[in-house]
């Protein structure tokens, strides 16, 4: 049965940093590209990180390039979204997502996490 758990959220100032983590079970973690989505208050859950398998690509949203890193640890079947520099704009709930490639439409996805909510407060 896959399993996705993310954590590491929390209350953060603005300019300061958290790091998120996604582990998952129940599934090869290897053969995934993975990506971190945000459902921003009022908004639509959208992609901000993406990582291909073996971290050979990343892919990043234009309002978190440059200050967040997506990277993977399969043996740990973890991955990680390191968030620095943080905006009040980056508040909402962070979920993480097993996709076949980065960019897969969101209504394909199958397995999501509960979530983790990250608030910046400035």
């Amino acid at each position: 049965q896959v399993h996705l758990v993310e954590s590491g959220g929390g209350l953060a100032q603005v300019g300061g940093s958290l790091r998120l983590s996604c582990a998952a079970s129940g599934f090869s973690l290897d053969n995934y590209s993975i990506g971190w989505f945000r459902r921003a208050p009022g908004k639509e859950r959208e992609e901000i990180a993406c990582v291909s398998t073996q971290g050979q690509t990343t892919y990043y949203l234009d309002s978190v390039k440059g200050r967040f890193t997506i990277y993977r640890d399969d043996a740990k079947i973890t991955v990680y979204l390191q968030m620095n520099s943080l905006k009040p704009e980056d508040t909402g709930v962070y979920y993480c997502a097993p996709q076949g490639y980065c960019g897969a439409p969101t209504s394909d996805l199958d397995y999501w996490g509960p979530g983790t909510q990250v608030t910046v407060s400035s």
